[in-house]
């Protein structure tokens, strides 16, 4: 009877790509749920992204993934021409981690893959599974090729998981949906780590900074200089993953390097407004505990700032350009309904099935 049971036990590599934090929190549901059905994680993916999860899994087996080398401009309007520009390195990464994934399914045993944007993270020989709200990827006037191209890699999977609703109260709006497609999707709703819970307030604002340089830190040293004028208690997270957490007390602002998921939840249900990116993770996060916030779309990502303009036209959360923003235009929250909680029923079983074949 053991050696049957042991044998539902699949080994799952689970890999989130590398760019900001959003990838790699939004798999640690999914890695919690690989768990409470009795299957084996094995997590990948470089830098900082592979550093978060080693905190919050320290006991599960980590493998290396090559950087795609995802930078930013430092001018929102070269955004495009930068990842242009770093293409090749991204077509040699995504190459090697071929390579070094079809080594680690022997390897390792691996009966299952989830790849979270990971292009090269897949093996005909085992099913695999990917996961994406971007069906659609807007890049502007070129949407319709970067859509095309990204369309053409999933086809190649098992299976596409939508992170979002497929009908009403959708998240990602026109992101997540596609008219006559082929794909072999499942909306599987919004993911999120958080938990709703009722905590007396610590924090009259919350600032969660995430994302790839140098544009994580030019906010971080705006928002430094903006929020002394903010006349509150103040938690500052910078979203600095480092070997060892760092808090410092000035005035009424309490600054952190980063937090892990059990402080980041009690922070989120502690603190009254929230100041951040609009990067579907984090939106997924504030629906899930129905918070009110106030964004900063990164300079020159199409994405964010395509969700920060659906969630405002909705009355929802308003959001102002990185160079335009003030403390002041924190008063606008007031006037906006925030995001609406949800309680996710996601049928993990169900969905882990696919492994069995």
């Amino acid at each position: 009877m053991l050696q049957d049971a042991n044998q539902d036990n699949k080994t799952i590599l689970i890999a989130p790509l590398n760019w900001g934090l959003g990838h790699a929190t939004r798999c640690i549901p999914i890695i919690k749920a690989l768990q409470q059905n009795n299957h084996i994680p094995i997590i990948a993916s470089d830098g900082i992204a592979l550093a978060l999860l080693r905190k919050e899994f320290p006991y599960l087996k980590f493998l290396e993934l090559p950087s795609y080398h995802i930078e930013y401009a430092k001018n929102g309007r070269h955004f495009k021409w930068k990842l242009i520009k770093n293409l090749p390195k991204m077509i040699k990464a995504v190459l090697h981690e071929k390579q070094l994934v079809k080594t680690w399914v022997s390897q390792h045993g691996i009966d299952g893959i989830i790849s979270d944007n990971r292009l090269g993270v897949f093996s005909k020989s085992i099913p695999s599974v990917f996961i994406t709200h971007q069906l659609q990827v807007m890049t502007g006037s070129t949407t319709w090729l970067t859509s095309k191209l990204h369309q053409n890699i999933i086809k190649k999977y098992s299976e596409c998981w939508v992170p979002d609703t497929e009908t009403d109260r959708s998240l990602a709006g026109e992101l997540s949906h596609i008219k006559k497609s082929s794909l072999k999707l499942k909306y599987i709703g919004p993911l999120s780590r958080m938990q709703k819970k009722d905590s007396p307030k610590k924090y009259d604002l919350m600032i969660i900074l995430s994302g790839p340089e140098p544009q994580r830190g030019i906010l971080e040293e705006k928002l430094k200089t903006e929020v002394q004028k903010f006349k509150g208690n103040v938690v500052f997270i910078k979203g600095l993953v480092q070997a060892d957490q760092v808090k410092e007390q000035i005035d009424k602002i309490c600054y952190y390097n980063f937090m892990n998921s059990r402080q980041l939840e009690q922070t989120f249900n502690e603190s009254d407004i929230v100041l951040c990116r609009s990067g579907y993770t984090t939106i997924m996060d504030l629906a899930k505990l129905g918070k009110k916030a106030f964004f900063i779309p990164t300079p020159g990502q199409y994405e964010q700032m395509y969700l920060a303009k659906k969630l405002k036209k909705e009355g929802l959360v308003p959001y102002a350009d990185q160079d335009n923003f003030s403390i002041e235009n924190l008063s606008e929250v007031q006037s906006y309904a925030g995001l609406k909680s949800f309680n996710p029923a996601i049928e993990w079983k169900n969905l882990f099935n696919i492994f069995e074949s």
